[in-house]
């Protein structure tokens, strides 16, 4: 298990999934990870800090936004 800093791109209240920038990468977005449920839709704003947990690094599917910072 892997924890990742991001920058989320966009929020998709319908599905609770969201596209996030991982603070090393510049150019690959990842789609589609899902978000913690206990985090409020309002609090998902793009270009706001999320902490992204992965439990097979190779694998989006596996992977949760758990938290959102400023």
């Amino acid at each position: 298990m892997r924890l990742r800093k991001g920058v989320l791109k966009n929020f998709n209240s319908g599905a609770y999934t969201a596209t996030v920038q991982l603070a090393s990468s510049y150019k690959v977005y990842l789609e589609d990870v899902a978000v913690a449920r206990n985090l409020p839709a309002a609090e998902m704003v793009a270009g706001r800090k999320v902490a992204v947990v992965f439990f097979d690094e190779h694998n989006v599917k596996e992977a949760v936004v758990v938290a959102v910072y400023t």
